[in-house]
């Protein structure tokens, strides 16, 4: 393992406190460094949100806390769930009277810590609502969405439920957008080389030369392997497989994300969401909203995530509203 930390045992800390030091004008740690707070919650008269999941994809999930998303990102190790009672603390410190929409990945251990913590919550007087991101096709049908895994589509449901919530919008209205919009949206991801945990040394999602895995999984889970194919053929098999899955017809508004995994050049994000937009103009679908950078990353995998979302006038104002974090700003 050939990385730039220091002790594998403290990465986490180091990387938030990293975090806080270049960000102080947005967010700071409480707990200990287990939470990640936006600087201005004090002020936060209306819901706010809180999420949680594990370290080693970022940006994801602490590098969206701030003004117009994440009020709170509770932070697990390195691909490993928080614990419930770290997620307890965030709920209360978030609640400032209008409630709290807890937003998190379908993967279980940060189930079981939800699940866990919402309970204690509820019997603490506290008003909580829950939205689990479960968006990845590659795992399981649509019937059986609650199987899925939860993947980069989390970032721009951050963004609308974030806007519904600066908006005035009560915990049941904020809900019912984000869930709507959670509903709505597909993502798969493809990787040209695997990855490596910085806090064991243990390689993850190993891929074969001249190979791709399509579906790989946020910590390494397995794809179906094929040869690896040109970023046209890549984006075209990638889109097919999401069209079919949301049943997007022609004349639909669509978001469309191109998330790096880790390793993938900016040139090369480019150039899939190029093929991305030719191919969805081809079909007479149109992109009215779009982000191409890293949003979630699996360390140093090479290969990326496509992520799609129904659009309508309401969630496109919610998407474009201004946002300030330390790494998604509008």
């Amino acid at each position: 393992m050939q990385k730039f930390i220091n002790n594998p045992d403290t990465v986490t800390i180091e990387m938030l406190e990293g975090l806080a030091l270049a960000h102080a004008d947005i967010v700071f740690l409480e707990l200990g460094g287990k939470l990640v707070v936006n600087k201005k919650l004090a002020e936060a008269d209306r819901v706010t949100i809180v999420t949680l999941g594990g370290s080693g994809h970022e940006p994801a999930f602490c590098g969206f806390v701030g003004e117009g998303m994440v009020d709170i990102a509770v932070v697990g190790d390195v691909f490993a769930a928080p614990g419930p009672q770290a997620c307890i603390e965030a709920i209360k410190l978030a609640d400032k009277g209008h409630g709290v929409l807890l937003v998190v990945l379908n993967h279980a251990g940060d189930i079981l810590a939800s699940n866990l913590a919402v309970k204690q919550a509820e019997k603490l007087g506290l008003n909580v609502t829950k939205i689990v991101v479960q968006e990845d096709i590659a795992n399981a049908s649509r019937e059986e969405a609650q199987n899925r895994r939860g993947m980069v589509g989390c970032v721009p449901l951050y963004k609308i439920a974030g806007a519904a919530a600066r908006a005035g919008k009560s915990l049941e209205e904020v809900t019912a957008i984000a869930q709507s919009f959670a509903d709505n949206m597909a993502s798969l991801a493809v990787a040209a080389s695997g990855a490596t945990n910085p806090a064991t040394g243990m390689e993850i999602a190993q891929v074969a030369a001249g190979c791709m895995e399509v579906g790989v999984g946020l910590h390494g889970e397995k794809g179906n392997a094929k040869p690896l194919q040109t970023a046209e053929a890549t984006v075209t098999l990638m889109l097919d497989a999401l069209l079919e899955d949301l049943n997007v017809l022609p004349e639909e508004k669509l978001l469309v994300l191109v998330s790096g995994s880790g390793a993938t050049t900016l040139m090369e994000q480019l150039v899939v969401f190029r093929n991305a937009y030719a191919y969805l103009n081809e079909k007479n679908i149109e992109i009215v909203a779009s982000h191409v950078g890293e949003l979630m990353t699996v360390q140093e995998m090479a290969g990326f995530e496509i992520c799609i979302a129904r659009m309508n006038e309401a969630l496109l104002e919610y998407w474009n509203a201004p946002c300030y974090t330390p790494y998604f700003k509008k």
